[in-house]
Parts: structure tokens; C-alpha cells; sequence
């Protein structure tokens, strides 16, 4: 008999960040006036704990729980009069849990109170709903918040809380596969299994999510009226199985109905459309997807194979070779294994003729494995399934489907796919070490076999070992290879045939082997070949590896053709799993051109798309990316926000390329604000030797800002020290810039007699490479130089024209440095804004204002500006009188105030620029 595992109840709420944030600002604003606010999600979402979760929350008065009670709610009236009198005069959150299942007449008094709810005072009505069927009429004019499934990582998380980290790593991704992010469920499931099931000695009882535990967390909402009624959910249900989505064709729907049901009743009046069911154009589908699978568990067998039996004749008659093939699978009784059917299913899913999704073709792989006697076989198809999963875009999908394909008798090319596709999985959102075992296994199991897939996993291993920083890692993976052969497979088997790939990997590979050991002149060549290859390709994998090796060249505009040309391929092949990939090639192209705008929106994209695609590593890298275009703006949240969530994931997952752009983010945007101290100590963590320093491949672009913070905070030789590196990486000329910034380096640690030169170097370098951020930083530079030699018309040229260039690029804080020495030359720049209090001050006293609110001495304000501590001194004196404060507390708070406000302007006028809602 199974038992039952202790399952803990769940400590805190996992996920539903916006949802507590839409409740906190509900809660919040009750004790100056009323509220109202409608949570609506499926069964076992946690509408009750979030509600249990506001009640518990707030503070500022008492909290009624309202039932259905038919005196109470009566009327609209009744139920404002008991509010009224339950509040009192204090604020009041009345939380009302399942209003749906409130008789109508007093879901209507519900409804029309809540219209009518500022006469009761400071009252906050918080409802929750199930949204298994269309929203009651009597409740849909209330705001509504939305649940939606726990993301992979959050049900993880819930999972691992609640069981102790006991789960097998195979339990629990079956666990949160079968789950599809409901919290409920997946406890439900847990619950069911003991301590030897869930610790993975003993096997897993039938289906986790069976008829019984369905039942349990969706309640009665699958009931239907009639049996034609139940019918047709079970139609749609069955249908689905079968789709690439969650609706069907309704077309499809009414044939199979018609075939279904007796010919008797083929004249009956149609019926209305179950509530449980939405219909969209010719599209149908269940309100809640937990329902749809409930429908079709507590079907009964007969009527299920009847259904499938139906769709499978329809669609077979129309030409729909897979999905008939599929629903006829389902449709017969008889032994467990038919190697027969099996075989044909399988054979129509590598059909590259046959136009089908990858979801559709993992499914159908999936079912050939059921089907398959041979183990050996069903290894093999079971991997080819998990494959097909990983292109759709489904990893929590792929990694159940590895676990079933597991045989040690299965062949090496069988096993070494497997790897394969368990290292990208990992690769994408797992420990990239862990990623780099599996597709070294991967390449040594392919070897033999599949060459070009040998060929393709260790390119991927390299990858793993990079986004590491295991530079060690990285060379072992790339030793020399032998020549490629042609007709190899490509990395992931495709419906459209095989592909030949082997060149451009080979190519990738020795190039990037040359330019990790310092060869630079024998890289070139080959990494060049790639990114000429990338002019005429249209398929995503050498159009991405091109895209990559035009990054290593320095070459921006090849990168951003080939990533632009890689990512129409993806959309035009549906894999959701290599978009965000070509959105990230896109996003760090433009980041390295200096178009800073261009980077964001494509990293906004790519990180929706990773996130979607259960991709956190991937989602890492775009987030650095969005906190190096902010830390441009007068964006300081935006880029500790982006920063913070790209360390979480990349502390975690072993990423020190994402971790070392992140922390450069953070450290450029303490330069923009004019914080050279903090600066220098973020940036010589990364970029000076030692066992801390970034990624091998990464610090050198943070060395120009490194050099620039050192200076001001007294780190000569340090500064000195790491330019020597990167005078050969300057010559090398992967990066368009380097070469500037190089001469910009070197003038900012010159003497006067030499700097003016080594500055006009570096703008005329500027002019050869472009870029109006990096050109304007140099400006600025040079303009603050001039403005301390007291050449003030030379000075204001330059400074005018770093303030040009900060504008057209969109770099806000660093705009507002080049305002404020202009106005230190007496110039008179564009004014931005309104008054503040700080306007009060000149632009010495505001810039000392500024350091001194950030934490400095005075020496250390005395350091960064170039002036004695005795000029500090007698400002600061000026500053506390113009201001009317005594002290720096003060001060700081009267800063922090003014930048608070000034961003808030800067987000106000952006979004009343580009349309966006507040």
C-alpha cells in the first residue's frame, strides 16, 4: 500500500511578485480611501493564500471575512450597511474567498455594493474568483488581478521548501512537469507519494497527476450539464493533446462531434457552449488548462478512445498525416506495445515533409516510445522527443523525457544524444559546469558514431566553459580536432533533414582555440571564414556561430547582420529555444557599437522570450545587458535591479561572463554619477590580477572605466599596470573602440605637455570607429582638462560637443556631467526640468554636494575634483547656507530628494513620449 510523504505547508508564497505588489498598493491606500480589487486564477493557483496573505498584512484597521450569508447580502444595501458598520469609522479590508460560488442574486449585491463602495467609508473590498469559466457578469467591471502558473524555477523552489530538498533530481522533474506551475497541484501530488517514491527507490505510481488528485484541486468545476455537453469538453480536451497549443479548430471539434454522437441526434438544436469552454474566432479552448486535463482524466475509457477514434478520422481525411496518426494511437485497446504503429508514428515525426511544430513532434515521439517494445528503442525515441521539447522551448518538458530514455544498453550515439540534449538543457538554466560534464560526455560518446554531432556538443561544452570563465575548461574542449566530414547531423535532429555544419564548427572552433592562447594573427583566418559563411546562410546554427565569431572579430555590423538574419530564421522555424540566443548575439552587437537604445530593446525582447523558454541563464546575460544600457541613463534603480537579478542567477549558476558585465554595469554607472572612488574599488575587483578578477574574455572592456575612476581616486599604477594588457588587446582590433579609448587612457595618466595630444589621438581614433557614446566621453574628458588649464573657448567646443553626442545616444547622467562644467564655464546650456532647491547652488558647490551625499571627505572630494581641501571647505560652508541645513545628513537627505525627483520627471516624460501607462 503507498503511503503518504510529510509534506510541510509551504512557509511563504512562491512567485506572484506583481499580484503582492497590486494587493500592497491596495493595503497601502485604505487609510486615506477605499478600494477594490478582484483576484481571479484557476483552482490551485493560491487565490486563498494570497488573500489570507493581505488580511494577514494589514495594519491599519480590522479585517472581515465575508461568507454567502443570504441575510447579509440580501441586497446591495444590506451589504453596504454591514460594512459601514463593521468599519466603524476605521479603515476596513473585507476579503471574500470564491465569490463565484456564491448563489446570483447575492453575487449580485456583491457587485453592485462593490460599485457603490466609496459611501461606506475607507473600505477595501478584496475578492477572489475562479476563472475556470467566463468572469460573472456581476463581478466584471472590478479590477482584476490576474494569477498565472508559478514559473519552472518558483514551483522548484515551492517544491524544495516544502519537501526539504528530498525530491530525486528524476521525481522532481516528473513532479514539476505533470504540475505546469500549479502550486496546488504539485502538493497534491507530493503528498500522495512516500518517503521511497519520492526519494526515487521506488517507481512512481501510475500517472502523479491521476483522475483522483485532478479532481481533488479543480473540485466540481469540470461538471457539465448534459452529455452532449460533456461530450464536447471532452472533445476539445482530447483535441488538444494532439495541437501545438491550448485551443483547437472548432471545425474540428464539430466533425468529430458529428461522427461521435448517434445519428439520431445529428438534428438536435446545438446547444449553448459549455461555460467551461472560450471560443475565439474558429478557435476553441478551456478557460483553465488544470479543467481541460481534469475533463479528460475522469473520462471514461471507452468514451476517451470513442473521441480520439472520431478526431482521428477527421483529420486523417483531411490530409493531417501526425496528429491522425496520434489521436488513432489513442484510440485503440489492446497490448501496451505495438512496435508496428509505433514505427509508422515515428517515422511521420521525422517526416521533415510532413509540416508539424516541434511540440507536436515531441509528442508524437513521446507516444512511439510508449508504443516501443524494444528498450533500446525507446531510448532512442524518447530522446528524440526530449530534442524536439528543447526546440519548442519546453525544458522542464525535456528533462521527465531524458529520465525516461536512460538505459545503459542503449548505443553510444543513443546515450550521447541523450547528453547532448541534457547539457543544452543546462546550458540554458542550469549550472554551466554541470552543462560542461554532460557535453563533454556527449562528444566522447558521439565521437565514433556522429562525428558532426561529436563536433557540436564539444562547441557546446566550449560555450559552457566560457559563460564559466574556465579558461583551462575552455581550451581542453577546443584541442584540435580532425577534419570535418560532410553530411554530419546537425546539433538537434530537425524535421527538415540534416544539415552540414561541420565546416563552420571546425572553423569556430580552431579560431577560437588561437585567440584564447594569445594567437591572435591565427585566428582570423578561420573565425573569418565563419562570418563569411554567415552571408549566405539561412539556417540558425551557423548564422548564430557566425554572429559569434564576428563578436570575437570585433566586427559589429557582420554580428548584427548575422544575429538579425539567425533570428528570422528561428521565428520562421518556430524553435523558441535558440530566440533568445539570437536576440542576445542582437543585443550584445549594439552594446559593443555603443548603441545603447538599440541594445535595451533588444534585451527587453530576449529576456521575455528566456524567460518564457525557462532559459535563466540566458535571461542573466540580457539582464546585464539592460543594466549596461541603463547605467548610461538617469536610470541608478534600473541598474541595481538588472544587477541584482543577473548575480542571482549567475552566483548560482557558475555564470562569470554575466556576473563580470553586471558588476562593470554597476561600477559605470557610479562613474556617470560622478562616484570615482566607488567606481574604482567595483572595477578593480575585475580588472586588476588576481584569483578575483572577471572573465577572461570580458574585463578588458572595463578597463577604459577603470582607468578613468583610478585616476581621480589616486590609483596611478594601478591604472597603468592593466593598460599595458590592454595596449595588445587595442592592437589586436577586435573592438572597434579600444584603440580610442587606449589614447584616452593614456592622456588621462599623461603629463600636461603630452595629454592634449594623446586627446586629440583619441577623437580622431573616435572619428575612424564611430560611436557617439564612447567619442562623447572623451570630449568630456578633454573638456574637463581644457577647462583646468583655463583654455575655457577650447573647453566649452568640446564640452558642447560631449553634450551633443550624450543627448543623441540617450546618456542622461553622463549629459548632466557635460551641463554642469559648461555652467562651470560661465555657458549656459539648455535648461531640463524644473527648479529645484539644488538649483540654487553653482556648479562647483552642486558637484561637491554631490560627493559629499554619496559618503566623502573632503580630501576625498578634494582628490576627485583637482582643487585643494580648502576650496572644499569653503564651499560646503556655502552649501549648508544656500540650502538651510547644518549638517550632512541633511544634506544627503536634501540630494537624494532632488535625484528622486528628477528621475521621476525623466520616467514621467518617457512615458508620456512613447505612450506607455504609469
Amino acid at each position: 500500500m503507498t503511503g503518504e510523504t510529510t509534506v510541510r505547508t509551504a512557509v511563504r508564497i512562491h512567485g506572484h511578485g506583481a499580484q503582492r505588489r497590486a494587493l500592497r498598493a491596495l493595503l497601502d491606500g485604505l487609510p486615506a480611501h477605499g478600494g477594490r480589487l478582484l483576484l481571479a486564477g484557476e483552482p490551485g493557483l493560491g487565490r486563498t493564500a494570497l488573500l489570507q496573505w493581505a488580511a494577514r498584512s494589514f495594519r491599519a484597521g480590522p479585517v472581515l471575512h465575508l461568507g454567502p450569508d443570504p441575510e447579509a447580502t440580501a441586497t446591495a444595501g444590506h451589504l453596504l450597511d454591514t460594512l459601514r458598520a463593521a468599519a466603524d469609522g476605521a479603515p476596513l479590508l473585507v476579503c471574500v474567498d470564491d465569490a463565484h460560488l456564491w448563489d446570483a442574486p447575492a453575487r449580485s449585491a456583491l457587485g453592485r455594493a462593490a460599485e457603490h463602495l466609496d459611501s461606506a467609508g475607507r473600505v477595501g473590498l478584496l475578492l477572489s474568483a475562479a476563472s475556470d469559466r467566463a468572469v460573472d457578469p456581476a463581478l466584471a467591471r472590478l479590477p482584476v488581478v490576474r494569477l498565472d502558473p508559478l514559473a519552472p524555477p518558483r514551483a522548484a523552489a515551492l517544491l524544495d521548501d516544502v519537501t526539504d530538498g528530498a525530491a530525486a533530481p528524476a521525481v522532481r522533474e516528473r513532479l514539476l512537469a505533470e504540475a505546469e506551475g500549479n502550486p496546488a497541484l504539485l502538493l497534491a501530488m507530493t503528498r500522495r507519494l512516500s518517503p521511497a517514491e519520492l526519494r526515487g527507490h521506488r517507481p512512481l505510481p501510475g500517472p502523479p497527476a491521476d483522475a483522483a488528485t485532478l479532481v481533488e484541486v479543480a473540485g466540481g468545476a469540470e461538471a457539465a450539464p448534459s452529455a452532449r455537453a460533456r461530450d464536447m469538453l471532452l472533445t476539445v480536451a482530447a483535441a488538444v493533446r494532439a495541437s501545438d497549443g491550448p485551443d483547437v479548430d472548432a471545425g474540428l471539434v464539430r466533425d468529430a462531434l458529428r461522427r461521435l454522437r448517434p445519428a439520431r441526434e445529428s438534428g438536435a438544436r446545438p446547444e449553448p457552449l459549455p461555460a467551461q469552454l472560450a471560443r475565439a474566432g474558429d478557435r476553441l479552448r478551456f478557460h483553465s488548462p488544470l479543467v481541460r486535463r481534469t475533463v479528460y482524466a475522469i473520462g471514461a475509457p471507452d468514451r476517451r478512445r470513442a473521441v480520439h477514434g472520431a478526431l482521428a478520422e477527421v483529420l486523417e481525411s483531411g490530409g493531417d498525416r501526425l496528429p491522425g496518426l496520434l489521436h488513432r494511437s489513442w484510440s485503440l485497446s489492446g497490448p501496451a506495445r505495438d512496435p508496428a504503429r509505433a514505427d509508422r508514428l515515428a517515422a511521420v515525426a521525422a517526416d521533415g515533409t510532413a509540416p508539424a511544430p516541434y511540440r507536436l513532434r515531441a509528442t508524437a515521439y513521446a507516444r512511439a516510445a510508449e508504443l516501443t517494445a524494444d528498450p533500446a528503442g525507446r531510448a532512442e525515441r524518447y530522446t528524440a522527443a526530449a530534442e524536439q521539447a528543447l526546440l519548442a522551448g519546453r525544458p522542464e518538458q525535456a528533462r521527465p523525457l531524458l529520465a525516461a530514455a536512460r538505459d545503459r544498453a542503449a548505443p553510444a550515439a543513443v546515450r550521447g544524444r541523450a547528453e547532448l540534449v541534457r547539457g543544452l538543457v543546462e546550458l540554458g538554466d542550469g549550472p554551466v559546469g554541470d552543462a560542461h560534464q554532460s557535453l563533454s560526455l556527449a562528444a566522447s560518446l558521439l565521437a565514433e558514431a556522429a562525428p558532426a554531432e561529436a563536433a557540436t556538443a564539444a562547441l557546446a561544452a566550449a560555450d559552457a566553459a566560457w559563460a564559466a570563465g574556465d579558461l583551462p575548461a575552455c581550451l581542453a574542449t577546443l584541442a584540435p580536432e580532425p577534419a570535418p566530414r560532410t553530411g554530419g547531423a546537425a546539433s538537434l535532429r530537425r524535421p527538415h533533414g540534416p544539415t552540414t555544419v561541420a565546416a563552420v564548427m571546425h572553423d569556430h572552433r580552431v579560431g577560437m582555440r588561437a585567440l584564447l592562447e594569445g594567437r591572435l594573427d591565427r585566428a582570423g583566418a578561420p573565425l573569418g571564414q565563419v562570418v563569411e559563411r554567415g552571408r549566405t546562410e539561412d539556417r540558425p546554427e551557423p548564422l548564430l556561430r557566425s554572429a559569434a565569431a564576428a563578436l570575437l572579430l570585433g566586427d559589429v555590423d557582420a554580428a548584427r547582420r548575422a544575429g538579425a538574419r539567425a533570428l528570422a530564421a528561428v521565428r520562421q522555424l518556430g524553435s523558441q529555444s535558440l530566440e533568445p540566443r539570437a536576440l542576445e548575439y542582437l543585443a550584445y552587437a549594439e552594446l559593443r557599437a555603443g548603441r545603447h537604445p538599440q541594445a535595451r530593446a533588444h534585451a527587453e525582447e530576449g529576456l521575455r522570450t528566456a524567460l518564457r523558454a525557462g532559459q535563466r541563464n540566458t535571461a542573466a546575460h540580457h539582464r546585464a545587458v539592460l543594466a549596461l544600457a541603463a547605467s548610461i541613463e538617469e536610470e541608478p534603480d534600473a541598474v541595481a535591479r538588472h544587477v541584482a537579478e543577473a548575480l542571482e542567477t549567475a552566483r548560482r549558476h557558475g555564470l562569470a561572463q554575466a556576473a563580470t558585465l553586471a558588476q562593470w554595469a554597476a561600477a559605470r554607472a557610479d562613474l556617470g554619477r560622478g562616484r570615482p572612488f566607488d567606481a574604482a574599488d567595483r572595477l578593480g575587483l575585475l580588472v586588476l590580477p588576481g584569483p578575483g578578477r572577471g572573465h577572461f574574455a570580458v574585463w578588458r572592456l572595463a578597463v577604459p572605466c577603470f582607468v578613468e575612476a583610478a585616476v581621480p581616486a589616486g590609483r596611478h599604477e594601478e591604472a597603468r599596470e592593466v593598460l599595458t594588457d590592454f595596449a595588445g588587446w587595442a592592437a589586436f582590433g577586435a573592438d572597434p573602440q579600444a584603440a580610442a579609448q587606449l589614447a584616452r587612457c593614456r592622456a588621462l595618466l599623461a603629463p600636461p605637455d603630452r595629454a592634449d595630444d594623446l586627446y586629440r589621438q583619441a577623437l580622431a581614433r573616435h572619428d575612424e570607429a564611430g560611436g557617439d557614446f564612447e567619442r562623447a566621453r572623451t570630449a568630456l574628458l578633454y573638456g574637463k582638462w581644457l577647462r583646468r588649464r583655463r583654455r575655457p573657448r577650447e573647453a566649452r567646443d568640446r564640452l558642447g560637443a560631449a553634450l551633443a553626442g550624450f543627448e543623441r545616444c540617450g546618456a542622461g547622467v553622463w549629459a548632466a556631467q557635460a551641463r554642469d562644467e559648461l555652467r562651470a564655464l560661465g555657458a549656459a546650456p539648455h535648461a531640463t526640468g524644473t527648479p529645484t532647491p539644488l538649483g540654487r547652488l553653482t556648479p562647483q558647490q552642486l558637484r561637491i554636494a554631490r560627493y559629499v551625499a554619496e559618503g566623502a571627505t573632503n580630501r576625498e572630494v578634494a582628490l576627485a575634483l583637482g582643487v585643494s581641501t580648502r576650496t572644499v571647505d569653503y564651499h560646503l560652508r556655502k552649501v549648508f547656507a544656500a540650502l538651510g541645513i547644518r549638517s550632512r545628513l541633511e544634506l544627503a537627505r536634501a540630494v537624494g530628494q532632488a535625484e528622486q525627483g528628477r528621475a521621476a520627471r525623466r520616467t514621467a516624460a518617457h512615458q508620456e513620449k512613447t505612450g506607455a501607462l504609469p
